[in-house]
Formats: structure tokens, sequence, C-alpha cells
């Protein structure tokens, strides 16, 4: 049985007052009291029927042993309050009636269930001793002392038992739901976690495809801002590059939006073959750039996938930072050596006065690729070169 009282853990101390008592600990404490009183009736009624009082006790002895086990059972109205000291009282004066012992038995049992083993252990020695004392005291006509001392700590070792069984079972209870409680809560921080890395993931695509497609549309709107007296044909021609990089770029913007509503992997990634074509136009939009490949062997997908990202990153800075400056890129790999790429660029073209300014405040994009990079398990590396100019290395495992 469960007294149905919510138990603090074992080494809280007792509370200054009982907890408001709900429905189901009125029927517990209703229900324990009813039976510690109907085990004095019993022990009474016994008592009565053999008309033994006035033969083994005087009568005003068993009087009293009446009004003790009823105001013990009274008492068990306190026990969620002082349940050890009720237990100890109790328990103390079982040592000479015998019609509290059902209000005793109760008081046991709550202390095993609220109190730590240590304390419960304690009084249960205090009641087997108890025990002897009764026995000596009232010994039974019928009855061999040995025996009723055994079938006294018995009961009591029982109700102790099952308390501390109650006892273990709800720590074992509020050991299971913290640990629930935790499992959440860690649930709940991963998936915050995994959230804030994919919105991380995106904020790198869009930046690595925009930024190079937007970068194209400045330098040929900024062109027909500089010049608008151009020939048409170069009008017509920048015109055309414009479109052209205005529905690319909404198209690329379109697959990285994809990846929210797409399974993993089902969406058109570069590769490292990509990167001719991703030259090849940087080269249609004024810029010199020259292509040096040195690749053996099939590239993984993450690795090419990374090294088009390295490459794109550094032609839309250059674009940005370094208009007209030459631009060199070299890509070399083999399978146990891995992908290396070196993106150098000379220092920028001198700009005319009136013409567009380069670049502008710096963005995230090389921090954002440095994760990348980092994520696929190799190492950025960017800083000034001679002269004015600039070097973005990059270099990426390739297992054999």
């Amino acid at each position: 049985m469960d007294d149905g009282s919510a138990t603090a853990p074992a080494s809280a101390p007792a509370p200054a007052s009982a907890p408001r008592r709900s429905l189901r600990d009125w029927l517990v404490d209703i229900g324990l009291f009813l039976l510690a009183v109907g085990y004095g009736i019993f022990t009474s009624g016994l008592r009565i029927e053999a008309s033994a009082v006035p033969d083994v006790i005087p009568v005003w002895l068993f009087n009293l042993d009446q009004l003790v086990g009823a105001l013990g059972c009274a008492a068990l109205w306190l026990r969620r309050r002082w349940p050890v000291g009720l237990a100890v009282v109790l328990v103390s004066l079982s040592a000479f009636s015998e019609m509290v012992a059902g209000a005793m038995l109760v008081a046991l049992f709550t202390v095993a269930v609220h109190r730590p083993p240590r304390t419960s252990t304690a009084v249960f020695a205090l009641s087997v001793l108890t025990a002897l004392v009764y026995v000596v005291l009232r010994p039974e006509p019928d009855t061999p002392p040995l025996l009723l001392l055994l079938f006294g700590v018995t009961v009591q070792g029982a109700a102790v038992g099952w308390g501390m069984v109650v006892h273990h079972r709800r720590r074992l209870v509020l050991s299971l739901r913290d640990r629930a409680e935790r499992a959440e809560a860690e649930a709940h921080l991963r998936a915050e976690q995994a959230q804030h890395q994919a919105r991380d993931a995106i904020a790198r695509e869009i930046h690595d495809v925009l930024g190079h497609r937007l970068s194209l549309l400045s330098v040929h709107a900024g062109a027909l801002e500089y010049r608008p007296d151009a020939p048409a044909e170069d009008v017509a021609r920048a015109a055309a590059v414009i479109r052209e990089s205005a529905h690319q770029a909404l198209q690329d913007l379109r697959e990285v939006i994809g990846v929210l509503r797409a399974p993993v992997g089902e969406l058109p990634q570069p590769t490292l073959a990509d990167v001719e074509r991703l030259v090849t136009e940087s080269g249609g939009a004024g810029m010199r750039v020259e292509l040096r490949k040195d690749v053996t062997g099939s590239v993984p997908d993450r690795v090419g996938r990374t090294a088009y990202r390295v490459v794109q990153e550094a032609l839309t800075n250059v674009r940005k930072h370094a208009p007209g400056a030459e631009v060199c890129v070299d890509v070399a790999g083999e399978p146990g050596r891995g992908v290396t790429v070196e993106v150098r660029n000379a220092a920028p073209a001198e700009v005319p006065v009136g013409a567009p300014a380069p670049g502008g405040p710096s963005g995230q994009g090389l921090i954002g690729l440095a994760e990348r990079v980092a994520l696929a398990g190799g190492r950025l590396e960017h800083g000034p070169i001679d002269e004015g100019g600039w070097l973005l290395s990059a270099w990426l495992p390739w297992p054999t």
C-alpha cells in the first residue's frame, strides 16, 4: 500500500508544515486511521471475551490501555507533519500498551516511507527494544515469551519493510521522471542546435550562390552607369548578361530554398567539374581569369562541392574588392594527398575617376567558407601577398 503523499528526496529536511491534503491523501489517512482503530477494538474485544481482564491485568490498566490506544489513533492525523516524533512516542507507549500497537505500526510505516533508511532502521531498532520490554512487563499466560517477541518483531519488521519498498519505489519514480525531463531538455537543445546549424548552412548557401551572381550584376550595371554613351552593341551585351545573371540568381535562390522542402540529397549540387564553367562565366563578365587544373581521379562529391565554393567565393571577392585585377585559379589533387585550391589575384587595377567604387563593407563570406571547409575536414588560409595582391588557399582531404 502507498500512503499517497508526495515524497521529498531522502536528504531533504522535514517540512515545517504538512502540505495540503488531496482527496487521495484523505482516503489513505482515513483508511489507516480506521485500520489502527479496528486493531485496538479487536484487541480490546479479545480481552473482554476471554474474561481475562481481572486475572491478567488490573481494570485501571486495561482502561488506561484503551485510552492510550484511542489517543494514539487520534495522533495519526499528525503523522504527515511529524512522522519521526510521532513514531518514537507511539513506539515508547507500546512498551506497556497493546492497544496502541495498530497506531504504532502505521507510524513505523510512515517513517519508512518518508524518511531515509537510516532513520527508519533506528526507529525500528527502538521498536524491537520496546517489544522486548512489553514481553517482560506483560507476559501472556498461554504464549511463550520468545514466540510473542518473534511475532511482534515480525509484524513491526513487515511494516517497516513495506514502507521501505514504497520509499525506494518513489525514489525510483522520481529518478526516472527527472531523467526523462533531462532527456527532454537535451532533445530540445539538440533540436535547437540542429535548427541553428540548418540556418547557418542555408545562410552559407545563399551567400555563396547569390553573392557570385549579384557581383556579376554589379559589375555590368556599374559599367552601364559609368558609360551611358557606350555603343548600342555593348549596352545590349551588358543588358543580356544582367538579364541572364538575374534569371540564374533567381533559379539558384529557388534551389537553395528548396532545401527546406526537399529531402537531403535530392537537389543538384555543384562539383569540381563545374569550376571550369564558373571561370568561363567570370571571364565572360570581363574578368581576366586563368584556370590551371591538375586533378587525378574522381574527386568525392563533398570535396568537389567544397572546392567549387572556395573558387566561387574567391572570384566574388575579387570582383568586389579588386575589380580589373588578374586572377589565377590553381586546382590540384590526387587520392591520398588531398585537393589544393589556390586563387591569387594581383593588385586591383586603378579605377578611373567617376567609376563605381569597388567592394564595400566586408561580409561573412570568408567566415562561412572557413566553416564549410572545416566541416569537410580541411583548412583555409587567406591573406595579402606581394605587390598588393591577395591569396585564398584551401586544402581538402581526399582519402585513398
